[in-house]
């Protein structure tokens, strides 16, 4: 009896030690982790561009059948936790995922602090990062530094240059005069962005006559816009984040702060943007845009439509879409879930998404849209590195009384 209960026993520990060894592959199911705002200051540019996305992705692989990999088809599991705004959740999340849900793949965070914050925490763990909503000068620091990051939008510079080509084209042609009223989100995103800009306005003969900072979550910011227009500026540009994207554009109706060349960044691109101000959103400049009318991106906006039941914006959403296109024709192509193997994969291969072909070049992709414009009733790229398709700027009118 003593003999048979110890070989059982045996038995068991041998069986317990076959599982615990067993590849990840031959799971039922890919675990897919993800982490971003649902709470606080930058939950509506998530709800927005980020896990609407997260959901028509897994939607459409999951329709499919899954993930093709050498051991057959296998459906998404989405695990996803709230970071609530805040850079500590985020790292938290990340861990949790890794370390307790055991996610096979975890998609980049939402932000360009939450990305910087995260990326220690996904090279120690071994996670390609495809960060998506990023715009910083650190890339090659960044991507030196870390062997699994990757990033979609461009540089802090790039960002900043465009912006002011684009002022400094209007003011050659007599357009505007050289006075610039220029504020920014205090966060890194937006000092980053200021911080860039001052010596590129200066070096194209511009003279920032009011330059100002406010807190992340401003709930009011009239003074801000009073300030601005108390400097009598030709041109107004807002290194912004979603919230104070629309208050300030508010406050410049408000105030009646006309000025031909108005620039927000993160959420101009959004259908609501053009929601809220209708007819006003005509000329406002903006982070990013693309070219909408491309058969590719108006069959992603029906079917992010059909399945989410929002529009998607035109700038982010595409670009969110497609990096995890990108994870997926990795997995696929790899035919395992080994993210080393995922993550060379991606630094070696061109891939198609519904932005267009992307390939990195040391980690960063070098075709992307920079400014986009209210043309009509569609925000359409102005001015991009490598994206063809852009259209000529117009002058904004007035504000409507």
């Amino acid at each position: 009896m003593f003999r048979r209960t110890i070989l059982s026993t045996a038995a068991a520990g041998l069986v317990a030690a076959a599982l615990a060894f067993q590849p990840a592959q031959a799971a039922d199911t890919i675990k897919i982790g993800a982490s971003a705002p649902k709470t606080g200051p930058l939950a509506g540019g998530a709800a927005t561009t980020q896990w609407p996305n997260v959901r028509l992705w897994v939607h459409d692989v999951n329709s499919r059948g899954g993930l093709k990999l050498k051991d057959g088809q296998k459906k998404i599991e989405l695990i996803e936790y709230d970071d609530r705004t805040t850079p500590g959740e985020a790292i938290k999340n990340i861990q949790r995922l890794a370390t307790q849900d055991k996610v096979d793949f975890i998609l980049a965070p939402f932000g360009t602090g939450f990305t910087i914050a995260t990326a220690p925490i996904f090279n120690k763990l071994g996670y390609p990062q495809l960060a998506v909503s990023a715009i910083t000068d650190k890339i090659p620091a960044l991507t030196k530094r870390y062997d699994n990051i990757f990033f979609m939008l461009g540089s802090t510079t790039t960002f900043t240059n465009s912006v002011v080509d684009i002022l400094k084209k209007m003011k050659d042609d007599g357009k505007i005069g050289k006075r610039v009223a220029m504020v920014n989100v205090a966060d890194a995103f937006g000092i980053e962005l200021a911080n860039a800009a001052r010596p590129v306005f200066k070096k194209a003969g511009f003279e920032i006559v009011y330059d100002k900072s406010y807190p992340l979550g401003s709930q009011d910011l009239s003074p801000v816009i009073k300030g601005a227009k108390a400097s009598n500026p030709d041109a107004f540009v807002a290194w912004s984040y979603p919230p104070d994207t629309f208050a300030l554009t508010a406050q410049a109706k408000i105030n009646d702060l006309n000025v031909k060349a108005f620039y927000t960044a993160v959420a101009t691109a959004y259908p609501a943007f053009k929601g809220k101000f209708k007819a006003d959103a005509e000329g406002i400049l903006g982070a990013g845009g693309i070219d909408p009318d491309t058969p590719a991106l108006k069959e992603y906006f029906k079917r992010h439509k059909e399945v989410t039941g929002k529009d998607a914006d035109y700038w982010a959403s595409a670009v969110t879409y497609a990096s995890f296109q990108i994870l997926e024709q990795a997995i696929e192509a790899v035919g395992t879930l080994d993210r080393k193997a995922v993550t060379e994969y991606i630094k070696k291969n061109e891939f198609k998404t519904v932005i267009g072909p992307v390939k990195y070049d040391n980690q960063n992709s070098a075709r992307y849209w920079t400014v986009g414009q209210w043309q009509g009733n569609k925000f359409y790229g102005v001015s991009s590195r490598g994206r063809p398709g852009a259209k000529a700027i117009i002058e904004k009118p007035a504000w409507n009384k």
